[in-house]
């Protein structure tokens, strides 16, 4: 391996670090996808890691952090940190910061307004909803005998 190889690793490597925080494994793909070969990028990765540049516990609390703002709720969080490879006991650990019913029942409101609903399709149709940004059956039920939450 040449030392401008993994030089110009390493640059792509910060360049995309530059941007956004990234989890080991994105960096990984990204970096393969630009056809480094793997073993310099293995010893690219590990430095990063070393130098504190690269990090799965800040990946996870900034993607965290960005998808709550979205209204993304638990469920569908701890499977998306899960296919970034995120360690169970990183992601439990943020996820449990949050207040889920609070913010199920904002993203309901943001969505479908203030009033609850008042007909049995409309509420399957809100509680749909609500499934499919990831917040689980307590936090949708929550969310549903709410009608403000400010």
């Amino acid at each position: 391996m040449s030392d401008s190889k993994k030089q110009q690793c390493q640059a792509a490597a910060v360049r995309l670090l530059s941007r956004r925080e990234h989890s080991c494994r994105e960096l990984r793909q990204k970096l393969q996808a630009r056809d480094f070969d793997p073993h310099t990028i293995d010893e690219v990765v590990t430095e990063l890691q070393i130098d504190k540049l690269l990090s799965d516990e800040r990946f996870a609390e900034s993607y965290v952090r960005a998808k709550v703002h979205k209204g993304i709720g638990p469920v569908r969080l701890r499977q998306e940190l899960r296919d970034h490879r995120i360690d169970d006991d990183t992601i439990q650990r943020y996820l449990q910061e949050q207040q889920w019913q609070q913010l199920a029942a904002q993203v309901r409101q943001k969505r479908f307004g203030a009033a609850l609903p008042d007909s049995f399709e409309e509420r399957a149709r809100q509680m749909r909803f609500l499934q499919y940004r990831g917040f689980n059956t307590e936090q949708i039920n929550g969310a549903m005998k709410q009608d403000d939450w400010d």
